[in-house]
């Protein structure tokens, strides 16, 4: 397989897996963590780091629209619940200091 191809294949699975967590606004950023070790917040930092890295000005609101597909407070104004206690005791154990 030819790099631009490879490159393209990877973009695609990027904005599936985009379009799948905007769609799954049922799952909890904190369960993400919890049982990936990943959430939203990650992969948009990531996002960021990726655009800073090749001289692209991008900060953490704009890459985390780019992953939420709506302002992040937008975002969790309609979507983000209280994380129970057992949800934010797994965070501490599984992500101490996150």
């Amino acid at each position: 397989m030819d790099e631009q191809t490879r490159t393209e294949l990877e973009a695609a699975a990027f904005r599936a897996l985009r379009d799948h967590l905007r769609e799954r606004t049922d799952v909890q950023n904190i369960d993400l963590m919890n049982l990936s070790g990943f959430c939203r917040n990650c992969l948009s930092r990531w996002y960021q780091e990726a655009a800073n890295e090749r001289g692209i000005e991008m900060d953490k609101a704009k890459a985390r629209e780019v992953v939420y597909g709506m302002p992040y407070d937008e975002w969790r104004a309609k979507h983000q619940t209280e994380a129970s206690e057992e949800q934010k005791q797994a965070l501490a154990s599984s992500h101490p200091g996150h």
